[in-house]
């Protein structure tokens, strides 16, 4: 590991209250042409003494904004300080955790997983237009039906054309036969340039795409395509659970990466991270923000430079091995969840790396479902899916009480899988 390094609390608030101090201080300094200032120091005291010890908190008061991608060209230099910690977790998460080379990655701390997808099909339109001349419909994107409804999104803001491909419904995996008439289909309609988003475990399955059956058949019909990685699930879980796996930079052919700290990192909210490789993210640029110095290449523009401060603090308090062990401890839940749910019968999907199990509806009754707080997969009609989310606060205490409370109903005759075959679907 080059940047993931352990850090004390000491090291930490050492590193920080350096940073703030790089940045623009609203008190001391003459600022006339900012359209910012620190919180409201009537709500948000900077003299409260408990901040003495927190240093998240005294960022959150500083309230810096990271407007901007501070891995390449010049930033706003008012918060210079911050933005140097910004940057330090594109390197450990680009090149330590992804394994892209030394200083080959850009990317910034976006509001979620939703922005960096859209912000990946944005590059993307915008490069095969410049690049290759196409027009925009003959650009398309390519997901399968388990993709995150972000794709939607992108498909309805860049006026794309959104081709969605069948999987399996035993393993979740790609129908390879329809995928290819899916594109032979499209390439006869006129569309020449393709936009991949492979997916790093589905939000509702934890399912995990295999790229190569979108680049083969790209390929085999001469088409041009970027392929981006949504492992805004999985994408601090997956690397850690599964290290010698297709979907990081050392697969050529991966474009982009987006992860969401605010999932499996317990990040605050609006803590999503965007990751791209270098010359791309110039194709997001907006000539027009003449007035932000470096401009803008973001989806967001204006966003807090706390949130980056946060994802910095989590990573370097645990360190790579410290999170490794949290990663197998919430891993060990699930397998035991997954022992007893064998045990009982029950038919569920769950890949063997992470830590989602969703169980056939018809496994379960509604009120056992809403009792555990187990999610649909879809609230607009009868569910086919539930699903657990094996998450820090999800102890085996609190899987034994649902694994009685299933056993209970089984014993008393309730529905198990009636359309199903019964057992677990496991993806090797």
């Amino acid at each position: 590991m080059k940047y993931w390094k352990r850090l004390s609390h000491a090291a930490q608030d050492s590193r920080i209250t350096a940073a703030l101090k790089n940045n623009i201080d609203y008190r001391h300094t003459l600022s006339l042409g900012i359209p910012a200032s620190r919180l409201d120091e009537r709500v948000f005291s900077e003299e409260a003494t408990f901040l003495n010890h927190a240093p998240l908190l005294r960022t959150y008061v500083q309230n810096p904004n990271h407007i901007g991608c501070h891995t390449l060209g010049d930033s706003e230099t008012f918060f210079a300080g911050t933005q140097a910690l910004e940057r330090e977790v594109i390197h450990i998460l680009g090149t330590d955790l992804l394994h892209a080379d030394e200083d080959a990655i850009d990317g910034y701390i976006a509001s979620g997983g939703t922005e960096a997808n859209i912000q990946a099909a944005w590059i993307y339109r915008n490069l095969f237009i410049k690049t290759e001349g196409a027009r925009q419909d003959e650009i398309a994107l390519l997901a399968t039906t388990d993709t995150h409804y972000s794709v939607a999104k992108a498909s309805n803001l860049l006026h794309l054309r959104w081709l969605p491909v069948p999987v399996h419904e035993d393993d979740r995996a790609i129908d390879t036969e329809q995928l290819d008439a899916i594109i032979a289909g499209a390439v006869q309609e006129g569309i020449r340039c393709f936009i991949v988003i492979a997916n790093m475990a589905t939000t509702m399955f934890g399912s995990v795409d295999d790229p190569a059956c979108y680049t083969t058949a790209l390929r085999r019909h001469h088409v041009s395509f970027r392929l981006h990685v949504d492992g805004a699930f999985g994408g601090f879980i997956y690397p850690v659970s599964c290290p010698d796996n297709h979907l990081d930079f050392r697969n050529p052919d991966v474009s982009s990466i987006t992860l969401d700290a605010h999932k499996m990192l317990q990040a605050p909210y609006g803590a999503g991270v965007f990751l791209v490789r270098k010359g791309l993210m110039e194709y997001a640029c907006t000539p027009e923000a003449q007035y932000v110095n470096g401009m803008d290449i973001t989806l967001s523009g204006s966003r807090s430079g706390a949130n980056a401060i946060a994802v910095w603090m989590i990573l370097v308090t645990y360190g790579p091995f410290g999170y490794l062990e949290k990663i197998n401890k919430l891993l060990y839940r699930t397998d035991w969840c997954c022992r007893e749910l064998d045990r009982l019968g029950l038919y569920y999907y769950r890949h063997p790396q992470m830590n989602i199990i969703t169980i056939a509806a018809d496994c379960l009754t509604a009120s056992i479902a809403h009792r555990f707080g187990l999610v649909p997969d879809t609230h607009a009609a009868s569910p086919s899916w539930y699903k657990i989310v094996v998450m820090d606060h999800v102890e085996i205490e609190h899987l034994q009480q649902f694994i009685t409370a299933v056993e209970q109903e089984v014993t008393l005759g309730m529905p198990r899988s009636s359309s199903l075959v019964e057992g677990a679907i496991s993806v090797e």
